[in-house]
């Protein structure tokens, strides 16, 4: 299984419980420094950091899987069968995940050929909340300035190509389990974001949201509309001033 399941750090945590109620997602675990909310499709993690810390305010790429050992396996699988294809010694090839343990246990560590790692956590739990919003999806943004790389990297991963209306460097994946997962190109060290997708009509999202109190604008785009909101960790040295939840449109 393969689930986004980004972490964000926050000293804000209220603020941000109140923000994803409002979207409408379900908070489904809560052991005080650490909770998890389930949207329809995909998952968000918070997690308490000091007000003003390096750490504040920072969104971390991350998925879920079912098997940590299983899925490194078949992701070191994938990257070697790659090599093969290209002229490489049959059975060698690149080691693009390894098991590592982390503060909250096992877990797998993939690292990209571009610098950038991120880890595949054993699920804690594999239902995803069925009073979620159905129109909501987590996306995991993973900005590079080797997109190509990310994109392979991804692959071997067992994420799920999607069409995009651009023929640029962009990319986008779904998940088995839920979520999107996002390419787009940037200058500079290579780095996570956080974003939302949304099946249909902003207005109604919107309505709820600024109910909450959150400040929203709209801007309409060529293949959808975005609406953007304004970030609970605004003002914080690591936070963008808003959020984005992006309108999903099918490909035509």
């Amino acid at each position: 299984m393969l689930r986004v399941r980004p972490v964000h750090f926050t000293s804000r945590i209220e603020s941000w419980k109140q923000f994803l109620t409002a979207l409408g997602m379900v908070q489904t675990e809560d052991d005080g420094g650490w909770q998890l909310f389930d949207s329809a499709s995909g998952r968000l993690a918070l997690h308490a950091a000091e007000a003003g810390s390096g750490q504040d305010g920072r969104t971390v790429f991350a998925v879920e899987v079912g098997d940590v050992a299983e899925f490194a396996r078949r992701t070191n699988l994938s990257a070697q069968e790659e090599g093969t294809q290209e002229g490489g010694p049959q059975g060698e090839g690149p080691q693009l995940a390894e098991l590592v343990t982390a503060d909250h246990g096992e877990a797998c560590r993939i690292s990209a050929p571009d610098g950038f790692s991120f880890l595949a956590d054993k699920v804690s739990h594999a239902a995803q909340c069925a009073d979620a919003d159905p129109a909501l999806a987590v996306a995991g943004v993973w900005y590079t300035a080797e997109p190509e790389a990310a994109i392979r990297t991804l692959l071997h991963a067992g994420a799920r190509p999607r069409p995009v209306p651009d023929n640029d460097e962009t990319a986008d994946f779904t998940a088995k389990n839920g979520g999107v997962l996002l390419v787009r190109p940037a200058s500079g060290p290579s780095r996570s974001g956080l974003g939302f997708e949304y099946d249909g009509g902003l207005d109604q999202l919107r309505e709820r949201l600024t109910g909450a109190g959150f400040a929203t604008s709209l801007t309409e785009e060529a293949f959808g509309s975005t609406l953007h909101v304004a970030n609970p960790d605004a003002g914080g040295p690591n936070a963008p001033a808003t959020l984005w939840i992006s309108q999903r449109r099918p490909m035509g």
